[in-house]
């Protein structure tokens, strides 16, 4: 029996998969299947390898510490790759604050603690979130997640107390906004406006965004809007938590994108990227908010998994002895350079949009009404795997295309990539004619 089908005999269809086929091994931004057909890598594992798949560097550092020990709860006993991270950590992140940190395993988890600590600190139960956010697939997550299908579907119900606002999405706005600063008043006046209607203030104890969304469409936020929001969360003693699972390691440009905006925050939640592959997440935030918790209120079993903690100090390394934050920015002009030339030819393309090598392409089936095209963006994603491109979709309409392949790659092979990307773009068209 082949491996694909055991897999749906022991595995449920709930598990999906974007592509269909069988990895057997990747050389950085290569991947090869079980049949020997190589790809290139669009997909990043969904955000994971901004540093390339089976990084050298990152794999050697991963050796040489199973030599030594595979685990050590941190809880039981510490190791100084915890301690080391840490210390890194709180040193690369944005703001000029003493800060402190807590290690854990997938992005919804640090979501998750980031939100105990909010409540525990100001004594408040309220968690604002927003229009499009995705912050991971466990019950209270899912809470803040927007997309119903597949991720909230018959498995509520969810957390109370749990407040949702429209995000300032410029492109998909209530009207045509002639500027960024209008977007930006007209969605902090819906948010004051939250404010009298559905929910008190000063029972919210957080609000958690994504400066730029990833599973809700690759949308960056108006800075006008994150300053203004900002304003409001101290005037009501309100918790700032910034949301860079997915921006975070170098994909915008800078190390995190919050960097560009030049606000101060309360906590940021990390992962994906952090550790070259492996599973890791953190909560970095003010040392007055995080030291505020009882002794043995936060942690876990496997949190800070030293082989994991070694992954993320040899991925930071070499993300930053070879400034992967410009690659990001070069990838990016290289990819809205190559799109834009075919964006006034194309009847679907409706927006390009993004920071650094975090780009969107958004499909739609008439400009005028913007209605999303998801049949197109499928077919897209299929015919580039037969040509041997993975690209992977997002956005809560399954109409947009992202761009998250390994910052290492390399200009021949992002040509590459560009060109049956382009090509298969005016393919398709053709076959909605």
């Amino acid at each position: 029996m082949k491996p694909e089908e055991k897999r749906d005999e022991i595995i449920p269809k709930a598990v999906y998969n974007v592509h269909k086929i069988i990895m057997d091994r990747a050389e950085d931004f290569l991947l090869y299947d079980n049949l020997g057909n190589e790809y290139i890598d669009f997909t990043g594992s969904i955000g994971v390898l901004n540093v390339g798949n089976a990084n050298k560097e990152v794999a050697k550092a991963i050796k040489e510490q199973v030599d030594k020990f595979t685990h050590a709860c941190f809880h039981t006993y510490m190791h100084t790759p915890y301690i080391e991270l840490m210390e890194k950590l709180v040193k690369i992140t944005p703001g000029q604050f003493d800060k402190m940190g807590i290690l854990l395993n997938s992005g919804a988890e640090a979501v998750e603690n980031a939100m105990k600590i909010a409540r525990h600190y100001t004594e408040r139960s309220g968690i604002l979130t927003f229009d499009y956010a995705f912050h991971g697939r466990t019950i209270s997550t899912l809470s803040l997640t927007s997309k119903v299908n597949p991720y909230k579907k018959g498995f509520g119900p969810f957390l109370p107390e749990v407040y949702r606002v429209p995000y300032p999405y410029c492109f998909r706005g209530e009207k045509d906004f002639q500027s960024e600063k209008e977007c930006a008043d007209y969605y902090i006046k819906i948010l004051e406006e939250h404010f009298i209607k559905y929910f008190d203030p000063e029972t919210i104890a957080a609000v958690i965004i994504e400066p730029l969304i990833g599973e809700g469409g690759f949308v960056a936020a108006p800075l006008e809007y994150l300053k203004k929001l900002r304003e409001i969360t101290k005037k009501y003693g309100i918790l700032l938590i910034v949301d860079e699972i997915q921006s975070g390691f170098c994909r915008t440009g800078t190390m995190f994108y919050w960097e560009q905006t030049g606000l101060d925050y309360d906590m940021i939640t990390l992962g994906k990227s952090i550790a070259g592959g492996l599973p890791l997440s953190a909560v970095i935030g003010k040392k007055e908010l995080m030291e505020n918790i009882q002794e043995g209120g936060l942690g876990g079993t496997f949190g800070g998994n030293p082989v994991s903690c070694v992954a993320a100090l040899s991925a930071i390394k070499f993300m930053e002895k070879n400034e992967l934050w410009n690659n990001a920015k070069l990838i990016g002009e290289r990819v809205i350079e190559r799109l834009s030339e075919i964006k006034t030819k194309s009847k679907y393309i409706a927006d390009i949009r993004g920071k650094g090598a975090m780009i969107g392409i958004e499909f739609v089936k008439d400009k005028r009404t913007k209605e999303p095209f998801k049949e197109f963006v499928s077919k897209l994603i299929s015919k580039s795997r037969e040509k041997g491109l993975l690209l992977i979709s997002c956005g809560v309409y399954g109409n947009v295309i992202r761009t998250l392949m390994p910052l290492t790659i390399s200009n021949k092979y992002l040509d590459k990539a560009l060109d049956i990307l382009v090509s298969l773009i005016m393919e398709v068209e053709k076959e909605y004619e």
